[in-house]
């Protein structure tokens, strides 16, 4: 095996993309209170809500309430997710430290999901990304279906290769490759990786893996393999993708941390406590974790507890 990092960053996204698409409403006294805990952790990069409209993503329109909710900790970067300049704006006045842009690698992708083309979509993130780096806040990029689409099935590297270039070349800081529809293999992952670092500096290049195929957790070992250190998770394994059907959340915070810390690698992170913060949420929506790694560890202090 190649040499690991020995550090790990993990951009926790389940308060934003894991809750986006939750159809029973998530007061924002919990999203506040998931925010908390998770940094409370150890998780100093917290994905926490986005500024888009109302209309289409109801379950973001308490954005302002959340960001201001928030007691923020010293170290940690708060990011938003910000499709158009009105979304900037309110990032802005929140006071966030990151945006989060994104452009598919499929035509396909683009025009279902924003009718757009991919050039267009990129476009209309040149004035965010800008005004963004202008008021000293990080731009972070997201590449999706990068390993697949639901709709025209395979995407090639090149495609992939060509929507990181222009992403850089609109201001973007940071490269996210993300599987966004969990159908990537580990092979397939360090191609489109070893792409990508041609481009992006390993500080600022991250992966991004649904786990739809039971695939994630290889697929961030291919790509710790090649040395990539910062990786997108969901407390709870909370998220989908709308425009996918049967694509699964993202993979679970709890599992990523127990693969890491199982190699020896450091992350920052107090497994129990992230266990409690995915039990808190899930507890909240009804329905038990989707982390292996949680369910395994609440059933054991369970029989610990029942123990005489």
């Amino acid at each position: 095996m190649n040499k690991l990092p020995t550090h790990v960053t993990l951009v926790e996204v389940g308060p934003r993309d894991g809750l986006q698409n939750e159809a029973q409403p998530v007061p924002a006294a919990t999203k506040i209170e998931l925010v908390h805990r998770l940094q409370s952790a150890g998780l100093r990069e917290i994905e926490v809500t986005s500024f888009v409209s109302p209309k289409w993503v109801p379950q973001m329109a308490d954005n302002t309430e959340v960001m201001a909710g928030i007691q923020r900790q010293v170290g940690v970067r708060y990011s938003v997710l910000t499709p158009n300049m009105k979304g900037f704006e309110g990032a802005l006045a929140t006071k966030a430290d990151e945006v989060v842009i994104f452009a598919a690698a499929s035509e396909a992708f683009s025009q279902r999901n924003i009718n757009c083309s991919i050039a267009e979509s990129i476009e209309r993130f040149r004035p965010v990304a800008a005004a963004a780096r202008a008021h000293g806040m990080k731009v972070r990029a997201a590449v999706s279906c990068a390993l697949g689409c639901p709709y025209q099935g395979e995407v090639s590297i090149e495609a992939v290769d060509a929507v990181v270039q222009r992403l850089l070349d609109i201001g973007s800081h940071h490269i996210g490759i993300a599987d966004t529809i969990g159908v990537g293999t580990a092979g397939r992952v360090q191609q489109v990786m070893e792409a990508a670092m041609k481009r992006v500096p390993l500080a600022e290049l991250s992966g991004h893996f649904h786990d739809t195929h039971g695939q994630a957790l290889a697929n961030i070992l291919a790509c710790l393999q090649l040395g990539v250190h910062t990786f997108d998770a969901s407390v709870a394994g909370l998220g989908g993708c709308p425009y996918a059907k049967g694509a699964t959340g993202n993979v679970a915070t709890e599992d990523v941390v127990y693969l890491l810390h199982g190699l020896g690698i450091h992350t920052g992170i107090d497994l129990d406590a992230l266990v409690d913060a995915g039990a808190f949420i899930s507890a909240a929506l009804g329905r038990p974790t989707a982390s292996r790694v949680a369910r395994a560890l609440l059933a054991k202090r369970e029989r610990l507890a029942s123990q005489p």
